[in-house]
């Protein structure tokens, strides 16, 4: 395999401070693939990481970070971390510290959610690994899925994940700016709202992921003054930018993929923010993951 090199730093990294999201599908295998390369060359302020997929012991250690790790009670599922370049203010997760919201108790063992105060400037940053969910059972068509029909058992328990969360970003983000902080959430979402921001999105609005359910939950949870879609905001009202690419088929070369990774910030930060950018691979035999890096810059 090919060793994917990142694109450079940006010429003037005294400007602001940037954020990463990136779902690495297994840290040990993305680390295999080139994921310490690609962190020592972008050097992000912060990094969030979803899917570690190992226990805490195999994350390793991330040279010039700390990491902030919540692996879950899975064993080789889900996992989430966030790397900072200082030793976090504070550090919550599900498993220390339970959600509050209805609905989520069923979810707070499995890695999912991990929340840090960061020690050098007032911000709350939260990364997210939403469950992928499934199809409700009247969409669900014997010998044209990939998984066995379940009548719709993980399209409801995605759900009723939604609908707690809902309730539980709320209470994080008013609780950061009580305490005088912005707050981001960033994660790999598993919904894509726009029709930008999926490639073929006629075909996917009866697919997990974009259905209108899912999709009105995107538009419920963020707004002007609640949560900016900082993504969408800078990259304007045209296709992409894709994060995410199936591993099968020529989906990855053809560039036909989906936007379910996400920075949704408070409108104060998310005026700060200057600029974006996805580092997808030049090539399949390069990719670090089936999703690729998510950056975004602020202004300090």
């Amino acid at each position: 395999m090919t060793q994917f090199t990142p694109p450079p730093l940006d010429s003037d990294p005294g400007a602001g401070f940037t954020v990463a999201s990136f779902n690495v599908n297994g840290i040990r295998a993305a680390r295999r693939r080139g994921f310490d390369e690609w962190l020592a060359r972008r050097q992000p302020d912060v990094v969030a990481i979803q899917e570690l997929r190992c226990s805490a012991e195999k994350v390793g250690e991330f040279p010039g970070y700390v990491a902030a790790v919540d692996v879950g009670s899975i064993p080789g599922r889900n996992g989430v971390a966030v790397l900072t370049r200082d030793e976090p203010a504070a550090v919550r997760t599900w498993a220390t510290t339970p959600p509050r919201a209805r609905g989520l108790g069923e979810f707070a063992a499995e890695g999912r959610y991990i929340e840090v105060d960061l020690a050098d400037r007032p911000l709350t940053v939260a990364n997210l690994y939403l469950p992928k969910g499934g199809l409700p059972a009247e969409l669900q068509r014997p010998g044209s899925m990939r998984e066995k029909p379940d009548g719709g058992a993980k399209h409801a328990r995605k759900m009723r994940f939604l609908a707690g969360f809902a309730r539980e970003l709320q209470r994080s983000r008013l609780a950061a700016l009580r305490a005088g902080r912005e707050f981001v959430l960033v994660g790999d979402l598993n919904v894509a709202y726009l029709e930008h921001d999926v490639t073929n999105w006629r075909a996917a609005r009866k697919m997990e992921g974009f259905l209108p359910e899912e999709r009105e939950w995107f538009g419920a949870v963020t707004g002007p003054r609640t949560l900016v879609d900082v993504v969408r905001r800078l990259h304007g009202d045209r296709p992409g930018p894709l994060t995410w690419w199936s591993w099968a088929g020529e989906s990855f070369t053809k560039d036909v993929g989906w936007r379910i990774d996400h920075q949704l910030a408070t409108p104060g930060l998310a005026r700060r923010a200057v600029s974006v950018s996805v580092d997808k691979e030049p090539a399949a035999d390069q990719r670090l993951s089936d999703h690729a890096p998510l950056l975004v810059r602020y202004r300090e």
